[in-house]
């Protein structure tokens, strides 16, 4: 089971559950990861480096993650993260667990937590519509991760149904495979279909909206170029 003892840095969360936004204290000569590009503030004794995992022979494959890792030197400084998607952050504290996350919700976490990307078989994941990786999250430390909408997390003591397009993220040792509800129609035409059958005992945390039918809400007040 995840912790949920206060254990790791110090950080804080405001603005949430519409847009979370994260603060953390790196106390000198500590270093954390962060998603590319959601720094929002750091002090000025913090320093940057860019890593990239997964490595630039799938990067074009987009299997790379690509994450910066902040320094604190010469005495503690805060850091301010803001996700990329508008919704919810979440953080557990791992304790020689591992988290698989859906490939947009990595945030942050300590360098004593492994980040990698973990390719999902054709089946899983060309079926799921989503990417064919998810990022794996192992070790002890702080993770923080987001949704699209809002966090809500469930606990599976059996079997949990969840539709593919509401994972944010769920612990290792549940299983899982990819089926349909209903028929080709109701895939087609319903706008349900392929869901996601957790089996074993563990927690799944998902989002209470999905990108999919947002573009397609918006999708027609776009603005339309004139041919004429």
């Amino acid at each position: 089971m995840l912790t949920e003892d206060k254990k790791g840095l110090d950080f804080r969360f405001d603005c949430k559950p519409d847009f979370g936004f994260i603060t953390v204290n790196i106390p000198s000569g500590e270093k954390i990861k962060v998603e590319a590009s959601a720094m929002a503030t750091m002090d000025t004794n913090i320093e940057m480096k860019t890593k990239m995992k997964g490595g630039f022979g799938r990067m074009f494959s987009g299997e790379s993650l690509f994450i910066n890792e902040f320094e604190a030197k010469n005495g503690a400084g805060e850091i301010q993260i803001a996700p990329s998607a508008p919704g919810d952050v979440d953080h557990v504290y791992l304790e020689n667990e591992a988290i698989y996350l859906q490939n947009s919700a990595f945030v942050a976490s300590a360098m004593s937590v492994e980040v990698e990307t973990k390719f999902q078989g054709l089946t899983k994941g060309f079926f799921s519509g989503e990417s064919l990786f998810l990022i794996k999250c192992s070790g002890t430390g702080d993770l923080w991760f987001n949704s699209y909408g809002g966090i809500i997390e469930i606990d599976v003591e059996d079997g949990y149904v969840v539709d593919t397009g509401h994972i944010v993220a769920f612990t290792e040792g549940l299983d899982y495979n990819i089926s349909k509800v209903g028929g080709y129609k109701s895939l087609f035409f319903s706008g349900e279909g392929l869901v996601c059958r957790f089996s074993g005992k563990g927690k799944v945390w998902i989002q209470t909206r999905k990108v999919g039918p947002f573009t397609s809400w918006v999708h027609p007040y776009r603005p339309v170029k004139d041919k004429g």
